[in-house]
């Protein structure tokens, strides 16, 4: 068996402020902070050790990682960082109030832009200040490349290649493996690995700093998958039964 550890971050400042966030580089707040601790006493309980992790380019879930292999005395383990693992480019919506949008454009536009699987937001100019072009965290990558703004399709089909090319070869070789990402990254994986309906899986929440674990089989296909809970419960998760090859 293969395990795999799925973590969204902690409850970032803009989560705090209803924001919609995407790209946009924040922290943790001091409720994240102390959500992430408990992430790792959960991971601790149940007995899980990992030895590679993956995060996302960005802050929130390089602090959230950070926080966690820190309590498990795994700070030394191996980190990859990529862009890929970036939560869903919100495009022009990034920094605006979800709630006060939903006055301006209508809430029905706004959930559309939020929870669709194939409808992106408005895009962000390039020299926009809040573009990933003049971010120099994205230097040597392709302007084709960087997203102006994703639906959750988009952001599955950069999120995939990744999977493939570079986390599950590590889980190949029999490695316990964690990734600290965002909502909608990890939603990504999720619909990979699961083969989730295009409709279903936008409405799949995954809590902050609550661990996902997923147990693999040999071709990593899932046998198992459940959110950890205090004193060694388990919330198990179910979906159809997915076809073979999915998570190739």
């Amino acid at each position: 068996m293969h395990r795999l550890i799925l973590l969204r971050h902690g409850q970032s400042v803009w989560n705090a402020e209803d924001r919609f966030t995407g790209w946009t580089d924040v922290g943790l707040t001091d409720r994240g902070i102390a959500e992430t601790r408990q992430a790792a006493a959960l991971l601790k309980e149940a007995g899980m050790d990992v030895d590679i992790a993956f995060t996302s380019v960005l802050s929130r879930a390089i602090e959230t990682l950070h926080i966690v292999l820190r309590d498990m005395d795994r700070l030394w383990l191996p980190v990859h960082k990529h862009w890929r693992l970036n939560e869903r480019h919100y495009g022009a919506l990034q920094g605006l109030n979800k709630a006060e949008t939903a006055e301006r454009h209508g809430a029905d536009q706004v959930f559309q832009w939020r929870r669709s699987w194939d409808v992106p937001p408005p895009p962000i100019e390039p020299d926009d200040r809040r573009s990933a072009v003049i971010d120099r965290r994205y230097d040597g990558i392709a302007t084709s490349n960087l997203p102006r703004g994703e639906s959750l399709k988009d952001t599955t089909a950069r999120v995939v290649p990744y999977w493939t090319e570079t986390i599950s070869p590590a889980l190949r070789l029999g490695s316990r493996v964690l990734v600290s990402a965002h909502g909608n990254s990890l939603r990504a994986l999720v619909k990979h690995l699961d083969n989730v309906a295009d409709q279903d899986i936008p409405l799949f929440e995954i809590p902050t700093s609550r661990p996902l674990v997923y147990e693999l089989g040999a071709d990593l296909m899932p046998l198992r998958r459940y959110f950890l809970g205090e004193g060694g419960t388990v919330e198990e998760i179910t979906w159809p039964k997915p076809e073979p090859g999915a998570a190739a």
